[in-house]
């Protein structure tokens, strides 16, 4: 039972990395309907940033703080140039330009920063460390660590506060927001922003682990079984879609894997996800949509 509760919570706290990309599409989701496919590039392109700067020289907290800024004029530029000559446009039209999107910014990071595989050092060292008898990674207590806070901090500003409530209003009925006087393209140009710093964080933790490359991008897809099961409109269920892919994960591969051969792990969260499919569309926590006939 040892052995199965250390496989279990080692699956949890890797699960929580998922959990982090998947924060990105729900926000981006919850306030235009639309899956945004560039967030893997975003991803990546505030990691390359990162460590770009840090490699020049430039002290971890102020490389830290520029990328925030860098995110955030992204996210504006990207709300004025892309999004806002879009507006009313059907999801199709705005999935389509979010994937050109995520070319042009693996494109300009890689013309800006080069294509090199770099090394990132968070001075977090993935040692492992003994919890009531179970070995545990202290790289995944700390990203768990930072998950928590994450959505702490996203809950409180967007359940506490007047942008929150304008957010909701546009997520729950855009004309009726715009009606009362909601700004939309305000909202996006915060709801990108605060999408491109939570990519920042899950970039510095997934580049810490696997280096940061371009294959960081495809990080995302990881992300399609989370929202699929959590919900496409909860980051509650981000977080819960997260732990569970990860923590079905750590076990398939431990008890089912030995029966098939194993190579269970890169292909077992979308088979979870498509049972979720059949059960549930929405997710544990998405909303069901209702339309009238």
């Amino acid at each position: 039972m040892t052995f199965f509760f250390e496989t279990l919570l080692g699956g949890l706290l890797a699960g929580t990395m998922y959990s982090l990309v998947a924060i990105g599409f729900v926000l981006i989701y919850k306030a235009s309907g639309v899956f945004n496919f560039a967030q893997g590039s975003m991803l990546l392109f505030a990691a390359l940033t990162f460590v770009s700067l840090h490699d020049q020289g430039v002290p971890f907290a102020l490389a830290l703080l520029l990328t925030v800024l860098v995110m955030i004029i992204g996210a504006l530029l990207i709300e004025r140039l892309v999004l806002r000559p879009l507006v009313n446009r059907s999801q199709i039209t705005l999935f389509m330009a979010t994937l050109g999107l995520s070319f042009i910014i693996e494109g300009l990071a890689q013309g800006l920063m080069g294509s090199q595989v770099r090394a990132l050092d968070l001075g977090i060292d993935d040692v492992p460390i003994f919890i009531g008898g179970m070995m545990v990674s202290q790289f995944d207590l700390i990203a768990a660590a930072a998950a928590i806070v994450l959505v702490t901090v996203l809950a409180l500003l967007f359940n506490k506060t007047r942008i929150g409530v304008s957010l909701r209003a546009v997520a729950d009925d855009t004309t009726a927001a715009l009606s009362i006087g909601i700004n939309l393209n305000r909202i996006w140009q915060i709801v990108w922003a605060v999408a491109g710093v939570v990519g920042l964080v899950a970039g510095l933790l997934w580049g810490a682990r696997q280096g940061v490359q371009f294959s960081l991008s495809l990080v995302v897809l990881k992300a399609l079984p989370v929202l699929i099961i959590g919900g496409f409109t909860s980051i509650g269920g981000a977080i819960v879609g997260g732990l569970i892919v990860g923590a079905a994960e750590n076990l398939a591969e431990v008890y089912i894997g030995p029966l098939i051969g194993g190579g269970i792990t890169p292909w077992f969260a979308y088979v979870l996800a498509l049972a979720f499919l059949y059960m549930r569309p929405a997710g544990l926590f998405g909303e069901r949509a209702i339309e009238r006939v």
